[in-house]
């Protein structure tokens, strides 16, 4: 059985409606802040495709308005589920703008905690959208993913664990100093910008880190501005560093 859905969010960024749009209606900006590697067809009746870890998801766009509107929704599965997203960008005085972002759709039998983490998840990813606008504009970033199993370990053993590493404090907190990372990249030297019961992240002069920790599984989403990251050779060692370190 399917269960209808919607999250309706609203923040004001600093940033133009231009700056906004690029960020939440193209693959390159997309790539800078939210989960994957992008792709966007500039158009309505274009696509959207996402790749998360060798994971594909695609969508039809659905509105395609520049600099006001953006929306996708994707084919439904054989059980009827499906994913709506709505952009809906107002300009404000100030060179400010105001995002309101729509998330419907149909979850599945396990609606409830489907969406209890869909509902957690977007303050944070709204957060990194702000710090990205704040700090890198009109930048692109190379997306980092990374994942490791967990085993029995519950969320606080496994921020535990990478707050060693990141040499934090657990629980850790916002505005804590990080530093560690892989020995074959630059080391993280950053301030914590978010920290839950589930995720933190981190930013630093030429990156965007974020380190997910839930039952059996720790992941990371990363979003690296210097212009010498190398996707290949960054994902290999963030990968190696997450895997001893939860290991």
């Amino acid at each position: 059985m399917t269960h209808p859905f919607e999250i309706e969010l609203e923040t004001t960024l600093p940033a133009t409606p231009e700056q906004v749009w690029a960020a939440i209606a193209t693959g390159p900006g997309v790539d800078s802040w939210f989960m994957g590697r992008n792709e966007i067809e500039a158009r309505e009746g274009g696509s959207v495709a996402m790749d998360t870890g060798g994971h594909r998801e695609q969508a039809l766009i659905t509105a395609y308005d520049p600099d006001k509107r953006f929306a996708s929704r994707s084919s439904p599965g054989p059980d009827g589920r499906f994913m709506a997203f709505e952009y809906l960008i107002e300009a404000r005085e100030g060179g400010s703008t105001v995002l309101r972002v729509v998330h419907s759709g149909l979850l599945g039998d396990d609606w409830e905690n489907e969406y209890d983490a869909l509902r957690r998840g977007w303050p944070f990813h709204l957060n990194t959208l702000r710090e990205y606008l704040t700090h890198f504009p009109g930048r692109a970033a190379v997306p980092v993913f990374g994942m490791a199993p967990a085993g029995d370990r519950s969320p606080a053993d496994v921020q535990a664990l990478l707050a060693e590493a990141l040499s934090l404090t657990a629980p850790i907190a916002v505005g804590a100093r990080a530093n560690g990372g892989p020995g074959a990249l630059a080391l993280i030297d950053g301030e914590v910008t978010w920290a839950d019961g589930e995720r933190f992240g981190i930013r630093t002069a030429d990156a965007l880190y974020t380190f997910h920790h839930g039952s059996g599984l720790a992941l990371m989403f990363h979003h690296l501005f210097a212009p010498a990251a190398e996707t290949a050779t960054s994902e290999q060692s963030w990968q190696q560093w997450l895997t001893s370190t939860i290991g």
